[in-house]
């Protein structure tokens, strides 16, 4: 049984609860953030305060101090004993009425935490037929509206692979149901640009930094003849990817794989807030 912070309060995980009128229960109205735990520490909290901050407002959604959210994921870790896990920070529209209209109400806040999930080393991945509306009113926010990834995803499981990638209304490459996408192609390293209307992933945002990569439109076909190709997510950091729709690609990880998972491991383990 795990302690979960709920609207300031740290409870029990079967004595937490929110209301079943919660607009994000009845509408998905809500952001979150999924962050790893490290050494008992939150990994990148800045950088994901920051996105948070960011969903909401573009969901038009009070966002809580940064200040409080920091202390509940303090108390969380410390109370679940977390020295490697994750921790999720949701923040919805609190409760309101049967309907799309917001109550006068301030938002519910809740943060839990567990293990990593146990991702295997390497990932096939299915090219899903739904494209992903880059000029939606959600695009780019990270919203607890997540009914079309659970559908991806049962799909890609239902294929034999660990994670379905999207395309875009214009037929280029945008992002997997919880993952950035990165792809070398002609001796390049690329990801699709945020205009895809792919998350800003923070693994994505450090990778960026850190080597050698090109933001750039990518037709979606192009996934699947890449010479090499990995995901990532907070989660996850980078995994490699082994084959796209059954293909196997050539090199899995490939030498730009490998470079970006080095870079990545030595980041966190000289800086857990960068």
């Amino acid at each position: 049984m795990s302690a979960v912070w709920v609207d300031g309060a740290l409870r029990d995980e079967a004595e937490a609860c929110v209301s079943p009128f919660d607009h994000g229960l009845l509408t998905g109205d809500g952001v979150f953030e999924t962050l790893r735990v490290a050494r008992s520490t939150p990994f990148a909290v800045r950088r994901h305060l920051d996105r948070l901050a960011r969903s909401a407002a573009g969901l038009r959604l009070p966002c809580p101090p940064p200040a409080l959210v920091r202390s509940a994921m303090e108390e969380v870790v410390r109370a679940n004993g977390l020295t490697e896990g994750r921790l999720r920070v949701t923040v919805t529209g609190g409760p309101s009425a049967l309907g799309s209209d917001r109550a006068a109400v301030g938002p519910t806040v809740i943060v839990a935490g567990g293990p990593l999930p146990d991702w295997p080393p390497t990932a096939d991945v299915v090219v899903v037929p739904w494209p992903r509306n880059e000029r939606g009113a959600l695009a780019g926010l990270k919203t607890v509206s997540y009914g079309e990834n659970v559908v991806a995803l049962a799909h890609a499981r239902e294929r034999g692979a660990g994670e379905a990638i999207f395309g875009n209304l214009a037929g280029n490459l945008c992002e997997g149901t919880g993952t950035n996408v990165f792809l070398v192609a002609g001796g390049r390293l690329l990801t699709p640009p945020l205009s895809a209307g792919c998350l800003a992933g923070v693994t994505r945002e450090l990778l960026l930094e850190l080597v050698d990569v090109v933001e750039d439109d990518v037709p979606l076909g192009a996934l699947e003849g890449a010479e090499e190709a990995f995901l990532t997510s907070s989660t996850r950091d980078l995994q490699p990817i082994a084959a796209v729709d059954g293909r196997p690609l050539p090199a899995c990880p490939g030498p730009r794989t490998a470079a970006a998972a080095a870079a990545f491991a030595d980041l966190l383990a000289r800086d857990l807030d960068p």
